[in-house]
């Protein structure tokens, strides 16, 4: 193959949820930054997203018990993804930055480009 040949490969994966399609979403994010995100990370992340932030009482509840977990575990995870930028402060409120949260109501098409250095 002569080096400058540009391969495309498509995959396609059909989800039934918003929360699944955040899930791949994040777990792509995750393996392609190599951030070695937890399955619980990605999951609290994706649920995050969904509902807009991860603040109030109510919404932990529902998600410790979504995936059968408990607050202490959530905080731990908040407090990591905090260091590493995943989740911001904003306006009083955790929330997945910005800048990686998008519409999970509609289908999803990613362009993914690895190139060599």
């Amino acid at each position: 193959m002569k080096p400058n040949t540009v391969i495309v490969q498509k995959l396609k994966k059909s989800v039934s949820t918003d929360i699944q399609l955040a899930e791949k979403y994040y777990s792509i994010l995750s393996a392609i930054n190599n951030l070695h995100l937890t399955e619980r990370e990605i999951q609290l992340i994706s649920f995050t997203a969904i509902k807009g932030n991860i603040t109030y009482a109510n919404v932990r509840e529902e998600f410790c018990k979504l995936h059968k977990t408990t607050g202490p575990t959530i905080n731990n995870i908040i407090s990591k993804l905090k260091k590493v930028g995943i989740f911001i402060k904003e306006g009083g409120k955790v929330k997945v930055n910005p800048v990686i949260v998008i519409d999970f109501t509609k289908d999803l098409t990613l362009g993914v480009t690895l190139t060599h250095e």
